[in-house]
């Protein structure tokens, strides 16, 4: 069975996601002739295969993305929204999903303003829900065509309900931190674009009298083979060195895939 399940793992496309949010690739997808943008992604899976008939495996999966852009002038407006779910016989092994609204002022210019309010779950490792409200100032450095450079320093109020592991009780917390993000892009030719935004955060939690401090990355690298096919790879890494329940860590995902365009 754990062979199987390996297996099942490896070939489905619902992968463990962590909470990072790479808000500068949505950004980058805009398509600056339009002033609003939609972009939806859906699928399913769903198997059921078995080498006995008293050891059945059945697989039932779905993801679902929508992600908006508008521009109407000055300022701009986001909403971006992933969920995932995988059910492997009665055992529910992955259960994702997040909803994320954010504003952009003056989003021209060197220096821009925005505000953000974001809910997110991820059951799977015990986390529900999880909100963020907050906002930052960000500092454009570089700003061409080709390459990008921008830091935002910011402050969030960050609410979570933890389900201790192995225990039948919850753990919630919610402090102010401040939230601080540094984001470069390049366009290296034109076929390849990458783009990586570290984050970094850090709060004062009274219950433990100590800072609880969070890094993590996001990295895309996209690859234009022809005018039909590309190649994107992404990885996502998240460190936490005072989780609020004795999980991991360290989180980390990465994906890779072959895109058709007709």
């Amino acid at each position: 069975m754990k062979k199987i399940i390996f297996l099942l793992l490896v070939l489905s496309p619902f992968v463990s996601k962590s909470q990072i949010l790479n808000i500068e690739k949505s950004r980058l997808e805009k398509d600056t002739t339009k002033v609003f943008m939609l972009k939806t992604v859906a699928g399913m899976n769903l198997y059921n295969r078995s080498a006995a008939a008293d050891d059945p495996v059945n697989l039932f999966g779905y993801n679902l993305d929508i992600n908006a852009l508008y521009y109407p002038g000055k300022h701009g407006y986001m909403f971006i929204s992933k969920f995932d779910y995988l059910r492997i016989n009665d055992s529910d092994f992955l259960n994702f999903g997040m909803v994320h609204g954010r504003a952009n002022f003056l989003r021209e210019n060197t220096i821009n303003y925005e505000t953000f309010v974001q809910y997110s779950f991820d059951n799977f490792r015990g986390l529900d829900p999880r909100w963020i409200v907050g906002g930052s100032v960000r500092h454009s450095l570089i700003n061409t065509e080709k390459v990008s450079l921008l830091y935002g320093i910011g402050g969030m109020y960050e609410y979570e309900k933890w389900a201790v592991p192995n225990e039948d009780r919850f753990v919630e917390v919610g402090f102010i931190k401040s939230s601080n993000y540094l984001s470069f892009r390049a366009t290296i030719n034109d076929f390849v674009d990458f783009n990586t935004v570290n984050y970094y955060q850090v709060g004062y939690d009274d219950g433990i009298s100590a800072f609880r401090h969070r890094i993590s990355n996001s990295t895309i690298l996209n690859t234009k083979l022809t005018e039909r096919f590309s190649i994107s790879n992404s990885f996502e890494i998240s460190y936490e060195d005072k989780p609020i329940v004795p999980i991991t860590r360290v989180i980390y995902s990465f994906r890779t895939g072959l895109s058709v365009n007709f």
